[in-house]
């Protein structure tokens, strides 16, 4: 049987659809709505079923950044063999994602058993939420804005890349928006910051719900389940990342910033109150 019906995988597909790209947490999201359709947050089947459904999110990306990544990955593909290619700046830029991933790579090797275990917990959600609140509020205050997508270096990339492993270690403080905030404190304007979060979040998301698919189909997840929630958050995340693309291109972060602390305040009292089990 499987430990994730249909119905919640439409559910949950779509939250992780609408949360992904957006700085509020998508496993924090998921966290919060597992825990309220009574399905036990720290199950196997359960963390495998939340990185499998990833794939449809990145899927979107995939689909709608095709001529941006079809561009970068033919200028890596020639620049392998013909040394004039490497000067260019999409050659560089597809080797900078490649080593940037790899922190959060061997990260999450290392620290499973804690990301699976004590670091599931819905309180280290709540208080992620509202800590990566204030990161968010400072970056966006402080950043200068000044810099465009063709100004990333391999610095840039490195140091937006490695702070997905707050997310990763912390659920609730939210990749996309560990990757914003350090793009905007290195002073890159929102696009540019977003985008980027776009970009270094394919190969990291998309391993994690390859290396997961197995575990979750072995720990009892049923393989339609699956695959509806991976429909929906295709979907569902293709919608999302055109919004925010509109989005930050003429609005701050601050909205963002209200809502987390919002939802986090409300988990610590879903929480306080028992409402909720951690």
């Amino acid at each position: 049987m499987s430990a994730i019906s249909i119905g919640q995988a439409v559910l949950l597909g779509a939250v992780e659809g609408v949360t992904e790209f957006l700085p509020v947490s998508s496993t924090g999201h998921l966290k919060i709505v597992e825990g309220l359709m009574g399905i036990p947050v720290d199950d196997d089947a359960v963390i495998g079923f939340s990185a499998v459904i990833q794939v449809g999110a990145i899927a979107a990306v995939l689909v709608y950044f095709r001529k941006d990544i079809a561009r970068i990955v033919s200028a890596w593909l020639s620049g392998l063999t013909d040394r004039e290619q490497r000067y260019h700046h999409d050659y560089k830029f597809a080797w900078w994602v490649i080593l940037a991933t790899i922190p959060i790579v061997l990260v999450g090797l290392a620290a499973k058993p804690l990301i699976k275990g004590p670091l599931a917990s819905l309180w280290v959600v709540a208080g992620s939420l509202i800590v990566g609140s204030g990161v968010m509020w400072v970056a966006d205050r402080t950043g200068r804005h000044k810099r465009g997508e063709d100004d990333t270096s391999f610095k840039d990339a490195m140091l937006v890349g490695g702070s997905q492993i707050l997310a990763l270690l912390f659920p609730g403080f939210s990749r996309s928006g560990a990757t914003m905030s350090t793009a905007l404190m290195l002073d890159l304007d929102r696009v540019a910051a977003t985008r980027l979060s776009f970009f270094l979040g394919i190969p990291a998301l998309t391993g994690a719900g390859l290396y997961e698919l197995k575990d979750a189909l072995g720990a009892g997840t049923g393989a339609a389940p699956l695959v509806v929630g991976t429909l929906v958050s295709f979907v569902v995340a293709y919608a999302s990342v055109a919004w925010l693309l509109k989005f930050v291109a003429k609005h701050s972060f601050n909205a963002f910033v209200i809502y987390r602390i919002a939802v986090g305040l409300l988990l610590f009292g879903l929480l306080g109150t028992g409402v909720l089990q951690s």
